[in-house]
């Protein structure tokens, strides 16, 4: 049976870069491209829901978490709408299927 690998890094070095993270979040908005690519690479890649729990619950960088979700996570992209406008077409023209086949 084959495992799915994950890039998941567990132990001090994990701790290591939360805490890196922590800190950049804390200079939020006031940081570098460079930075700024860091942090959104470790939530996309390396991240877990414990991390991001802690991080969201941390009291001295809270305002800045929260701009930050706002400005690169919590946002629709053009992917996400596109996804959802032909999940929508796709339904409409199965309801429009239905409807014909019932006359």
């Amino acid at each position: 049976m084959a495992t799915k690998s994950t890039n998941v890094v567990h132990g001090p070095v994990h701790a290591d870069e939360r805490a890196h993270v922590t800190d950049l979040l804390a200079r939020y908005p006031d940081l570098s491209a460079r930075e700024l690519d860091a942090v959104k690479t470790w939530f996309k890649r390396t991240a877990g829901p414990l991390d991001v729990g802690l991080l969201a619950s941390d009291t001295t960088i809270a305002d800045q978490y929260r701009a930050y979700r706002k400005d690169h996570h919590d946002r629709f992209s053009a992917k996400d709408i596109g996804i959802a406008a032909l999940f929508l077409a796709i339904a409409a023209c199965i309801v429009g299927l239905i409807a014909m086949m019932s006359i």
